[in-house]
C-alpha cells in the first residue's frame, strides 16, 4: 500500500468509530455499572473502567498491537510478533496503511477494543474486590488472555506472506467485531474471578438494587450509540459493509429489547427500566459478531433469541450460587454465545459476508466452525484467568476484608463517597481520623426506591 491510496472519507468513519468505541467505556460502561451498583460503591465501579482505560491504553502502544496484529510467530495462528511494533513509532510512516486508512487509524479503533473488553470483567466483582487486585488482574489478563486471542480472531492472514490467527484462518469461523474476543472472552473471565473471588455479604438474603436507575438507562443508550462504532466501524471505511452492519445493529438491538421484556412480563408480572437497558446490551453483545452475515430480518430473529435467553440466564447466579453482580456473565458470556452460534443457522449468502448457515442451505459445515470457536476462546479465558486469580488471591489478596465491605468498597479503597448528603458541606476523609469514623459507619446513603434489584431481581 502506498500514500497515495489513502481514502479520507474511510479514514475519517474509522477515527470517529473508535472515538464512539472510546466513548462506550467512559462514561457509557461507567455510567451502566456503577448506576447498577449501591451507592456505596458507585466510585469503584466507576474507576474500574476509567483505570482499564489508563492501562489498557498504555499496554497497547508498548506491545498490545504487535502482540494482536504482529505476524505470527512461527506461523502457529497463536501470537503475535510484537518486533517492529514496540511503541508504535513504524506506523507513523504516511506509507504505512491498512487497506485504504493509515495503519495509526486501525491502531486507534483496536486501542478501543481492548480496553473496553477489560473494562467489561469488572461488571463482576462489584462491592467487593480489591483496586490494586483489579488493576494487576486486569494487567495480566490483558497481556495473557486478550492479546492472543485477539490475535486468535482479528488477524487474517492476506497473500504478502503475512500469517494471521488460528481462528480467523483455519477455523474460519466468523466474528464480526467481538462476539468471541470480545464478550465470551470477557464473560468467561468474570465468571472465573467471580468463583476465587467468592459472593458479596448477604448475597442472595439481602436486597441490592441499582441506586441510580436513571444512570443505568443513560450508560445503556450511550452504549448504543458508541456501538455503531463498534460495529459499523468495523467495516473499515464507509461503505455499504458498513450500513449493513449499522441496520443490523439497530433491528437486533431493538428485537432484543422486546425479547427481554416480554420474559419480564411472563415471569415477573411487569417490563421494567433495568430490564430494557440490559436488553440493549443483550442484542447489542449479540450482533456483534454477526452484523455482516445476516440479513435484517435474521437480525431480528437474533435479537428476539438473544434478549430472552439472556433474560432467562441472568437468574442462573442464584441457583447456581456464584455472584456474578452485575450479570456480566449472564449477558456478555450468553449473549456473546448465543450470537456467535446463531451465525451458523442465520448466515445469509446474499449478506455482505457471503456465508450460508443451516437455514440457508449451507449445512452445518459454518455451525460446526462457529461452535469450534465459541468454546475455545471460552474454555482458554475461563481457565487462563482462573489461574490468574488464584495466584493473586495467594500473592495479594483479592478480597476487601468484611468491615470494608460493610462500611462501603468506596470509603474503604477511594477515601471519597459518591454522594455528600452533609448539609454543612465538607469532604469525607479530609483527616484521618474523620475519614476511620467514617469508614465503620453504613455508607448506603441513597435509598434503595427502585422496585428492581440488580440482575435477576429484575
Amino acid at each position: 500500500m502506498t500514500y497515495l491510496e489513502l481514502d479520507t472519507g474511510d479514514t475519517a468513519w474509522v477515527l470517529i468509530s473508535a472515538a464512539l468505541v472510546l466513548m462506550m467505556t467512559v462514561p457509557a460502561l461507567a455510567l451502566f455499572y456503577g448506576g447498577m451498583t449501591r451507592a456505596k460503591g458507585v466510585l469503584n465501579m466507576m474507576m474500574m473502567s476509567f483505570i482499564s482505560l489508563a492501562t489498557i491504553g498504555v499496554l497497547w502502544v508498548l506491545f498490545g498491537y504487535g502482540l494482536t496484529f504482529g505476524n505470527s510467530v512461527g506461523g502457529l495462528g497463536l501470537l503475535g510478533d510484537p518486533s517492529g511494533f514496540i511503541g508504535l513509532g513504524a506506523l507513523m510512516n504516511p506509507e504505512a496503511m491498512t487497506g485504504t486508512i493509515p495503519t495509526m487509524s486501525f491502531v486507534a479503533f483496536q486501542a478501543a477494543f481492548a480496553i473496553i473488553a477489560t473494562a467489561l470483567i469488572s461488571g463482576a466483582v462489584a462491592d467487593r474486590m480489591k483496586f490494586s487486585a483489579w488493576v494487576v488482574f486486569s494487567v495480566l489478563w490483558a497481556i495473557v488472555v486478550y492479546f492472543p486471542v485477539a490475535h486468535w480472531v482479528f488477524n487474517f492472514s492476506d497473500d504478502t506472506g503475512h500469517v494471521g490467527g488460528w481462528i480467523a484462518n483455519r477455523i474460519e469461523a466468523l466474528d464480526f467485531a467481538g462476539g468471541t474476543a470480545i464478550h465470551i472472552n470477557a464473560g468467561a473471565a468474570a465468571l472465573a474471578l467471580v468463583l476465587v473471588l467468592g459472593k458479596r455479604q448477604g448475597f442472595g438474603r439481602e436486597p441490592m438494587r441499582p441506586h441510580n436507575l436513571p444512570a443505568v438507562m443513560t450508560g445503556a443508550a450511550l452504549l448504543f450509540i458508541g456501538w455503531f462504532g463498534f460495529n459499523a466501524g468495523s467495516a473499515l471505511g464507509a461503505n455499504t459493509l458498513a450500513a449493513v452492519a449499522f441496520v443490523n445493529t439497530v433491528a437486533a438491538t431493538a428485537a432484543a429489547v422486546i425479547g427481554w421484556l416480554v420474559v419480564e412480563r411472563i415471569r415477573d408480572g411487569h417490563a421494567t427500566s433495568l430490564g430494557a437497558a440490559s436488553g440493549i446490551v443483550a442484542g447489542l453483545v449479540g450482533i456483534t459478531p454477526a452484523a455482516n452475515s445476516v440479513s435484517p430480518l435474521g437480525a431480528i430473529g437474533l435479537g428476539v433469541v438473544v434478549g430472552a435467553l439472556c433474560a432467562l440466564a441472568v437468574g442462573l447466579k442464584y441457583r447456581l450460587g456464584y455472584d456474578d453482580s452485575l450479570d456480566v456473565v449472564g449477558v456478555h458470556l450468553v449473549g456473546g454465545l448465543v450470537g456467535t452460534i446463531l451465525i451458523g443457522f442465520l448466515a445469509d449468502p446474499a449478506s455482505p459476508a457471503g456465508v450460508a448457515g443451516l437455514f440457508f442451505g449451507g449445512g452445518f459445515d459454518q455451525l460446526w466452525r462457529q461452535v469450534v470457536g465459541a468454546v475455545a476462546v471460552l474454555v482458554f479465558s475461563f481457565v487462563v484467568s482462573l489461574i490468574l486469580a488464584k495466584v493473586l488471591d495467594l500473592v495479594m489478596g483479592l478480597r476487601v476484608d468484611a468491615d470494608a465491605e460493610r462500611a462501603g468498597i468506596d470509603l474503604t479503597e477511594h477515601a471519597e463517597a459518591g454522594y455528600d448528603l452533609n448539609p454543612i458541606g465538607g469532604r469525607l476523609g479530609g483527616a484521618g481520623s474523620a475519614l476511620a469514623t467514617a469508614a465503620t459507619t453504613p455508607v448506603d446513603v441513597a435509598p434503595d426506591v427502585a422496585p428492581q434489584t440488580e440482575g435477576a431481581d429484575q
